[in-house]
């Protein structure tokens, strides 16, 4: 705000305006804190800040030469203008006092931030990942702050993967007792499996997906690769995908105009098969999340009965809103470039988010086209060469199917059990409909803008209609025309709806810590996870800490393999399965599955009771598979 000094005014003494000017414009950068050089020199720092607590501290009242200086600013436009010359003459101090304010200020708005004196010189460190941070041997923080106070440091190092990380394990640490802190972290901060989570961060700073999915899997094989230091150089390799192709696509729309869009395949891990995984068509795709989603698929083979590798891939191309014409042209554009890495002994992709029935035949048919040869199962549910009767379904069939496994192990049946779930595509639906199946009540679903309440909960009739308003691109909220006792709530996340499941279907991190909070109050006991990695660390943290069970993607949701798998089988299409065949099948499927998770968790010392049992052990008998065939092959 422009202040002008009383007597004065625009237009009446030009050289008095100038000054009243120039001395709100010092006022405005003193106040907003812009365009103040804020590099201190050897001479310039104040020795006796470097012991001034600054953590939490009360604003200091201004000294009496503040004082005397503030009112000689005040005072200004009173004065000569030789003596005003000589005011504007004194930067130096100035500056001083600036830098001083300033750093009050961030350490107000930066709590973990403080000063010390580092061979004569003052440096900012950070208390947290001095405390709990992955690095040992300097303070990650120490030489990027040593002479720079500037606020654009402070906030790179506060957004940074380090201090996240080192955030979320102080969190994860405040409700242990001071006996056990010293122990917990020790186990979540292994040097050895540090080490695989820094050389990550080294190699792909940028992919925060696929960063916070190595995160995740190393947090579990904790125990793994303390009692088998071998492990780290087979995690290492197994962290550097084999193969990735990243390549252009043109297309043509219906108007004639050109497009370009990128595409990706990343053939992660073949050690123990040739390759499957989906294509996701999203405007979000990229290179990360391409990585993230076949490391995830990667695991998720190598723990489902059938030995695969796992790959995945897609493109930033969005199919809303475009034509069939428009979709096939792309489509075939895609395949053009990577049938090549396509085959029954290669790699078989399927489908994804953004990639349906549609897509995956216009991909199909250009792939035969390019190959000169007819193979499987590269199909969409509806395609006459699909031998399985339930390949869509067989995913979300398959989470129910675990989340009753779960409820069986605690003596507890789904009947009658209020579900919330999240999203509205194939998954989601499916899942609404065995959960009627089986007895529960399933009494939400979600899409990008908000999500729908239905507190009578769904039956087969209100999910036709929810089918009918998806194919005619019509809102959820036109469901709480029809149903009374519905409701659609704009820009929210169903978490906070009382219940005893929780089952997400959208993307990934579409949990986070305030969701989990919300979930834990709601009386949530299990989540099911019908996405790949639905949940922020922060969020599994609050899970685990209120014994929320996590029955997490690579275990529950390995229907989809399962049904994948059958299809391949010469016997499977040859003759048609029933679904109660089908569904037999994969029941027993979903069973070892389940059973060979618990198994590993149990190997290293994890409860079946515990919420982390399923998380953990799940990556723990997927790892050890791997590693194990790794070894027998050699450095491959």
């Amino acid at each position: 705000m422009l202040m002008l000094l009383p007597g004065g005014g625009l237009g009446m003494n030009p050289s008095m305006d100038d000054m009243n000017l120039i001395q709100a414009q010092r006022h405005l950068v003193r106040d907003i804190g812009e365009e103040i050089d804020l590099e201190i020199g050897p001479g310039d720092d104040d020795p006796s800040f470097a012991n001034t607590p600054l953590l939490g501290g009360p604003s200091q009242e201004p000294s009496a030469e503040e004082q005397d200086e503030s009112k000689q600013m005040s005072m200004g436009s009173q004065l000569p203008n030789a003596d005003q010359d000589i005011l504007k003459a004194q930067p130096t101090k100035r500056k001083k006092k600036v830098v001083k304010r300033w750093r009050e200020e961030w350490a107000d708005t930066y709590k973990w931030a403080y000063v010390d004196v580092k061979e004569g010189t003052a440096r900012i460190f950070c208390s947290v990942c001095k405390e709990y941070g992955r690095k040992h041997r300097r303070n990650p923080y120490g030489n990027e702050g040593s002479r720079n106070m500037q606020m654009s440091a402070l906030e790179e190092h506060n957004n940074s993967l380090l201090h996240k990380e080192a955030l979320r394990l102080q969190m994860a640490s405040k409700d242990k007792i001071v006996v056990d802190k010293p122990i917990y972290v020790k186990a979540l901060m292994s040097k050895t499996a540090g080490s695989i989570i820094e050389a990550s961060l080294k190699r792909d700073p940028h992919e925060v997906e696929f960063i916070q999915s190595v995160h995740e899997a190393v947090h579990a094989l904790e125990r793994v690769i303390a009692k088998n230091s071998h492990y780290v150089s087979i995690m290492e390799r197994l962290l550097e995908p084999e193969r990735m192709i990243i390549f252009r696509v043109p297309w043509v729309d219906d108007r004639g105009e050109t497009h370009v869009n990128r595409g990706f395949r990343v053939q992660f891990n073949q050690t123990l098969g040739p390759c499957r995984g989906g294509i996701r068509f999203h405007p979000k795709m990229n290179l990360s999340v391409a990585k993230f989603l076949g490391f995830q698929q990667t695991l998720k083979n190598a723990l489902s009965p059938y030995k695969l590798g796992g790959a995945a891939g897609g493109s930033d191309f969005d199919p809303k809103g475009k034509s069939d014409n428009e979709i096939m042209r792309f489509c075939q554009s895609f395949m053009n470039e990577v049938y090549r890495y396509f085959g029954t002994d290669k790699d078989l992709p399927s489908e994804e988010m953004g990639v349906g029935i549609r897509e995956m035949g216009y991909l199909f048919g250009q792939y035969r086209r390019l190959a000169g040869n007819f193979q499987g199962s590269f199909t969409g549910p509806r395609i006459f060469w699909s031998g399985s009767s339930l390949r869509t379904e067989a995913t979300a069939y398959g989470l129910v199917f675990f989340a009753r496994l779960i409820l069986a192990e605690l003596n507890k049946d789904i009947k009658g059990l209020r579900c919330v779930v999240s999203g509205f595509g194939k998954i989601a639906m499916h899942v609404l409909e065995k959960l009627i199946a089986v007895g529960a009540l399933p009494i939400t679903v979600s899409d990008s803008n908000g999500y729908l309440v239905d507190e009578d909960g769904f039956d087969y009739m209100k999910i036709s209609f929810l089918r009918d308003l998806k194919a005619q691109q019509r809102s959820l909220r036109d469901y709480s025309k029809t149903y009374a006792r519905s409701k659609y709530y704009d820009e929210a996340k169903p978490w906070n709806e009382r219940c005893d499941v929780a089952i997400p279907c959208g993307s990934q991190n579409e949990i986070d810590q305030a969701d989990a909070i919300n979930l834990v109050n709601s009386g949530c006991r299990i989540l099911v996870e019908g996405s790949n990695m639905p949940c922020t660390p922060e969020a599994v943290d609050v899970l685990k800490k209120a014994n929320v069970i996590i029955a997490p993607a690579m275990a529950a949701g390995a229907g989809g393999v399962v049904a994948g798998e059958i299809e391949l089988n010469h016997e499977c299409n040859v003759m048609h399965w029933s679904p109660e065949d089908f569904e037999s099948k994969l029941q027993e499927a979903m069973k070892q599955t389940f059973n060979r998770a618990l198994k590993a968790a149990n190997d290293f010392g994890y409860q079946k009771e515990s919420p982390e049992a399923l998380l953990h052990g799940a990556v723990i008998s997927a790892f050890l598979a791997i590693a194990q065939a790794m070894t027998d092959q050699g450095c491959v």
